[in-house]
């Protein structure tokens, strides 16, 4: 069975995706967004399956801005629930897939800081596997 997703599907997977993982890259307290930033990304093109192939597209369009990390976690949290609801509903092993993705991710980019993340660090980890677990 050929699963078609549409270009806003796929736009929603991507802006959940990279969302995680700049939502994390912002509570950073430490100081060091650039490198959560560029291992989380390295993880999500590591992605494989249909996750993978959507992912890996360099398509315009996935808007990561805001003012603030409010702003950015109204935009991305509400699109990794989407994103898990809609593959639940066209392509259920790919929505366990995309969330394995995104949880591999977080938690490399969270790998960054010598010894535990910092309580901002893990406490934006757990609102984004709580959005991925909404769905």
């Amino acid at each position: 069975m050929s699963i078609t997703l549409t270009d806003q599907d796929k736009l929603t997977l991507r802006t959940a995706a990279y969302g995680a993982v700049s939502l994390l890259a912002a509570a950073d307290a430490a100081g060091k967004p650039h490198k959560i930033a560029t291992t989380g990304s390295i993880a999500l093109a590591s992605a494989t399956g249909l996750v993978g192939h959507v992912l890996a597209d360099k398509s315009m369009g996935v808007n990561l801005v805001g003012k603030s990390v409010a702003e950015l976690a109204d935009h991305v949290l509400p699109a990794l629930t989407a994103a898990m609801s809609l593959l639940k509903q066209q392509a259920p092993a790919e929505a366990g897939n995309f969330r394995s993705t995104v949880i591999v991710a977080i938690e490399a980019a969270a790998g960054t800081h010598q010894g535990r993340p910092s309580p901002t660090m893990a406490e934006m980890t757990r609102k984004i596997t709580e959005a991925l677990d909404a769905a």
